[in-house]
C-alpha cells in the first residue's frame, strides 16, 4: 500500500512539474514574441501587405511617367517640325 501511495504522490509532482514547465513555456514564448516586436519597430520594418501595395503603386506611377514620357517626345517632335506638324 505504501507503494502505491508513493507512485501517486510522484505522479502528482510529475503532473505538477509539467504543468509548471507549460506555464513557463507560455510565459517565454511571450517574452519572445515581445522582444521581436520591439526588435521590428525599433528597425521601422513594414508588413508585407504595406509594402506590395506601395510596390504595386510605385509600378503604375513608373508606367504614368513612361507614357508622358513618350508623349512629351511627339509634342517635342511636333515643335520641332519646320510646319509645326512632324510626320503628317
Amino acid at each position: 500500500m505504501a507503494g502505491d501511495r508513493l507512485r501517486d504522490d510522484m505522479a502528482g509532482v510529475a503532473g505538477g512539474a509539467l504543468s509548471a514547465l507549460a506555464g513557463l513555456r507560455r510565459e517565454l514564448a511571450a517574452m519572445v514574441q515581445a522582444r521581436v516586436d520591439a526588435c521590428v519597430a525599433r528597425l521601422q520594418l513594414v508588413p508585407r501587405e504595406e509594402f506590395e501595395a506601395v510596390r504595386e503603386m510605385a509600378a503604375r506611377a513608373r508606367a504614368e511617367q513612361e507614357k508622358l514620357a513618350a508623349r512629351l517626345a511627339e509634342l517635342e517632335a511636333r515643335l520641332a517640325a519646320p510646319d509645326g506638324q512632324a510626320g503628317d
